[in-house]
C-alpha cells in the first residue's frame, strides 16, 4: 500500500528505533552445506530431462519499515511490533523461511539518500555472510525498490512495479530509486512544522510516535530533481520522479543497467478504480518487454490470476455509467449502497426513498476505490461481500477483472505492431511473492499467527477506533443520505476493516536455475523459466515437446503449424513439522527467534502433500481490436485428476485444435494440492439464503475485534502456477 501523507501527518508521528533509523544487525550465520544439499535433493527432478537444473525458492517483494506504510503499521496504534529494518529480512529469509533468494523492495517515496545507502550496505552484508569464501552462496539477496502509482481513472492508473537489479556495487545500481510522485505534488505540512511537532510529541512522552513526523520531514527536505537532465547526471541528493511507466522506462534506460521490472497487485481494487484495464499499458511507450518480463500474479495481498466476466458497471446508450443489478456471482457495492439507504428510509415517502436509493448508487459508483465511505456509520458487515470475487482462490480484495494476468495474456495492440507485423502483446512469466511489510520474506511456509505473518492490521482498541472513525467521518448532515466520498478525510485508515479478510501469508517464486549463484538465478528470471505458488514449496515442471526430442520450458516462445504437445510434472510440498530445525535454533538467539520467526520456521519432514489435480489454461490471443476476451480465456481448458501419490503427478496432452484454429495461444498449468487449512481461505465468510443471495458476512478483522486469537482458517487447495508457454501459429 502506498502511504498517504495526510494520514500520517495528522494521526501519527513515530519512532520505532530513533531518528537515525538504523538498518539493524544481521545475527545469523550462513547455513551449513549439509542443509543446502538437503534442499537441493528435496527439489531435484527424478528424471534426466531436468537434471541439469535445480528448483530454488525465493521472494521478490519484501518491505521493511523503511517503507512509510510499513512504518505506520508498526505503531502501537495498530498493535505493531516496532521497527523491522533490512537486517531482519536477511535473518528471516535465511533462518525462519529457509529461502534461496529474496529482494528488498521498499517504496521509493520513503527512501531518502541515507536510507537507500543503509539498505545497500545491509544487503551487501547479507550477501557477505552467504558467500564468504567465493563459493556457492547459501542465499542470494537482491537490491531493488517499488515504484508505486495510483490513478483516479482507468486511463490514468498504471499500478505498482518492483524494480530489481542483478548487481550490488555502486556502479551496478542507480544512485537513487525513482518515485511516482514529486515532493512538490504532495500535500503535507512543511518540514519545519513536522520537526517541531515531532519534538513536541516526544516531550509529551510518546517517543514511539515521534519519528514518523521526523521521517516525513526528512522526506520532504529532499528536493525534486531538475527536469530534463539524464538520470546519471543528476545530483545525488534529489528525488527522481516518473509519473508514468513511459517516464519510468526512459529513466531506467538512461542508467544502461540490466533491469527487471515486475508489475504486481494489478487487480487489487483498493488502488485500481472500477473499469481499470491493462490495455492502457499495452503500448510501446508504457511497456518495455526487455525489462518487464515477469508479472506477480499472487501475493499476500491476494490472487490476481483469474479473469471473471462480471460487470463492474454497465453503460447506457449515452455512454453514462449505470450500477449493475446483482447476479448469482457478483454483488456490486453501488447496488448494496442503495439497499443500505433503502433500509434507512424510515418514514420517507416512497418516491423520495427511491430517489435517494438511485442517488446512493450513482455516488457510490463515482467513488472509485472508496465506495464504503459514501455512507457514514456503516460497518463492514453492512456491505456484505460487494465487489468481491466469490469463487476465486484467495482473491485480491475488490478484484478488477481487466487487471488480471489472464486478461493481460489475451489482449493485443493492433495499432502498434511488432516489426514482423504481429500485434503487440504482453509476454510475461508468472511469479508469486509475499508483499510482506514486516521484513519477513517467504512467510507462506506455514499457516499460523495471522496478524504477524500477514499484513492484516487494525486499530488496537475500541475507544481509539471509534474516536478516529468519528474524526474521519466528520459532521454528517443527513445519515439517511449518501455523500460524495471526496468529502471524507483519511478514510484509508479504515481500509483495514475489509482488507484484513483478504490478507494471506503470501506466495513464493521458484526458478529453474543452473546453479545457486546470483547470475544463475538472474538468468532464470530473465528467460522466464519461473513459476509461483500460493506459499508451499511445490515442485513443478512444464514443457512443450519438440519432434526432435528437445523441450521448450515454461516461459518459452515458439512458432509452429502443427498441434503442440506438452508434458507437466508436479509434486506437492513437503509436510511441515512444528517448531524450528536445530540449525535455526542454533543460529539465532532465543529472543530473535521468537521476535522474527515466532518460533515456527520452515521445517520440512519427509512426506509430501499429494497433488489432486492439474488444470491446463489455454488463452488465445485477440485477432481484432475490441474482440471480447471472455471467450478467449479457457479456465480450465483441460483438467486431469491425479492419483494420491506422494511421488507426484505426470500428465501429457496435446491441443488438437491449434493447427486448424490458426491463431496464437498461450498455455499454462495449475497444480493443486489436497485441501489443507489456510488463513483467510473463506475471506469474508459470506452466508447465503436459499435463493443464493448474500445475507451476512463474518469479516476476519485485524483489529481489537478478533486480535491474534483467530487465524480464520479454512480449507484451501494450495497451488502452483507455471509461466505460460507462448505458441504462435506459423501461418497466422
Amino acid at each position: 500500500m502506498l502511504p498517504f501523507f495526510g494520514i500520517v501527518c495528522l494521526f501519527v508521528s513515530t519512532s520505532c528505533d530513533g531518528p537515525v533509523r538504523p538498518a539493524g544487525n544481521i545475527e545469523g550465520p550462513r547455513i551449513s552445506q549439509e542443509a543446502i544439499v538437503d534442499r537441493q535433493n528435496a527439489a531435484a527432478a527424478s528424471g534426466s530431462a531436468h537434471a541439469e537444473k535445480q528448483i530454488l525458492f525465493g521472494d521478490l517483494h519484501v518491505h521493511t519499515t523503511y517503507s512509510i506504510d510499513a512504518f505506520l503499521y508498526s505503531l502501537p496504534l495498530f498493535s505493531g511490533e516496532g521497527a523491522h529494518p533490512p537486517a531482519d529480512a536477511c535473518d528471516f529469509a535465511r533462518h525462519c523461511a529457509g529461502l534461496d533468494f529474496f529482494s528488498i523492495n521498499d517504496h521509493a517515496e520513503g527512501l531518502t539518500p541515507d536510507l537507500w545507502q543503509r539498505t545497500k550496505e545491509s544487503i551487501r552484508q547479507c550477501n557477505a555472510v552467504a558467500d564468504p569464501a567465493g563459493g556457492d552462496p547459501d542465499m542470494v539477496a537482491f537490491m531493488g525498490w517499488e515504484w508505486t502509482q495510483t490513478g483516479p481513472s482507468p486511463e490514468t492508473h498504471f499500478g505498482h512495479k518492483n524494480i530489481i537489479y542483478p548487481g550490488l556495487a555502486d556502479d551496478e545500481l542507480p544512485t537513487r530509486p525513482i518515485t511516482s510522485v514529486a515532493v512538490s505534488d504532495q500535500t503535507a505540512p512543511s518540514s519545519l512544522v513536522m520537526h517541531a511537532a515531532a519534538g513536541a510529541v516526544d516531550l509529551l512522552g510518546y517517543s514511539e510516535y515521534a519519528d514518523v513526523l521526523s521521517f516525513m520531514a526528512d522526506m520532504s527536505e529532499i528536493p525534486d530533481c531538475p527536469a530534463g537532465v539524464p538520470a546519471p547526471e543528476l545530483p545525488v541528493n534529489c528525488r527522481e520522479n516518473a509519473a508514468t511507466p513511459e517516464d519510468l522506462f526512459r529513466k531506467l534506460g538512461e542508467w544502461g543497467l540490466e533491469t527487471l521490472v515486475i508489475p504486481h497487485g494489478l487487480a487489487w481494487g483498493v488502488h485500481a478504480p472500477p473499469g481499470a484495464r491493462l490495455d492502457v499499458q499495452l503500448t510501446r511507450a508504457q511497456h518495455d518487454p526487455a525489462m518487464q518480463r515477469l508479472v506477480e500474479i499472487s501475493s499476500g495481498h491476494g490472487n490476481s490470476e483469474e479473469f471473471r466476466d462480471y460487470p463492474e458497471y454497465v453503460t447506457d446508450s449515452a455512454g453514462e455509467r449505470i450500477c449493475p443489478a446483482p447476479t448469482p456471482d457478483y454483488l456490486a457495492c453501488c447496488w448494496q449502497a442503495g439497499e443500505i439507504v433503502r433500509a434507512r428510509c424510515d418514514d420517507l415517502a416512497p418516491d423520495e426513498c427511491d430517489a435517494r436509493v438511485a442517488e446512493a448508487r450513482q455516488i457510490t459508483l463515482d467513488a472509485g476505490t472508496t465506495p464504503e465511505w459514501v455512507l457514514p456509520g456503516t460497518t463492514a458487515e453492512d456491505w456484505l461481500d460487494c465487489d468481491q470475487c466469490r469463487d476465486c482462490f484467495k482473491p485480491a480484495m475488490t478484484l478488477r477483472p481487466g487487471q488480471t494476468a489472464q486478461y493481460a495474456t489475451a489482449i493485443s495492440n493492433f495499432d502498434e505492431p511488432e516489426p514482423d507485423g504481429d500485434p503487440l502483446q504482453f509476454r510475461w512469466g508468472f511469479i508469486s511473492s509475499t508483499d510482506n511489510h514486516a521484513a519477513r520474506p517467504g512467510t507462506g511456509y506455514k499457516q499460523f499467527d495471522r496478524i504477524t505473518m500477514t499484513d492484516a492490521r487494525g486499530v488496537h482498541d475500541e475507544e481509539t477506533f471509534r474516536s478516529l472513525r468519528d474524526y474521519v467521518t466528520g459532521d454528517v448532515e443527513d445519515p439517511q443520505r449518501a455523500q460524495p466520498a471526496s468529502e471524507n478525510r483519511l478514510s484509508q485508515l479504515f481500509d483495514t476493516e475489509r482488507e484484513a479478510s483478504f490478507m494471506y501469508p503470501g506466495g513464493i517464486v521458484a526458478v529453474h536455475a543452473a546453479g545457486r549463484d546470483r547470475i544463475s538465478i538472474w538468468d532464470a528470471l530473465m528467460r522466464r523459466e519461473v513459476y509461483g505458488t500460493s506459499g508451499p514449496r511445490m515442485l513443478l515442471w512444464f514443457d512443450l515437446l519438440n519432434e526432435d526430442g528437445g523441450r521448450i520450458p515454461m516461459g518459452g516462445e515458439t512458432e509452429r503449424r502443427e498441434n503442440p504437445t506438452f508434458v507437466v510434472r508436479a509434486s506437492g510440498a513437503l509436510e511441515q513439522q512444528p517448531g524450528c530445525p536445530e540449525e535455526s535454533i542454533a543460529a539465532l538467539s532465543s529472543q530473535r527467534l521468537d521476535h522474527l520467526c515466532r518460533n515456527e520456521c520452515y521445517h520440512p519432514g519427509n512426506a509430501r502433500h499429494p497433488i489432486t489435480r492439474i488444470d491446463v489454461i489455454r488463452i488465445r490471443s485477440q485477432q481484432r481490436a475490441g474482440e471480447p476476451v471472455a471467450r478467449l480465456i479457457e479456465d480450465p481448458w483441460r483438467s486431469f485428476e491425479c492419483d494420491p501419490d506422494p511421488g507426484g503427478c505426470r500428465v501429457e496432452f496435446s491441443d488438437p485444435d491449434f493447427a486448424e484454429d490458426g491463431r496464437d495461444a498461450a498455455y499454462y498449468v495449475r497444480a493443486l494440492q489436497v485441501d489443507t487449512p489456510a488463513i483467510n481461505a473463506a475471506n469474508l465468510r459470506t452466508q447465503f439464503d436459499e435463493a443464493g443471495r448474500a445475507v451476512a458476512v463474518t469479516p476476519c478483522y485485524g483489529d481489537y475485534r478478533l486480535g491474534t486469537e483467530d487465524d480464520c482458517l479454512g480449507p484451501a487447495a494450495e497451488r502452483a502456477w507455471s509461466s505460460p508457454i507462448y505458441v504462435d501459429h506459423a501461418g497466422g
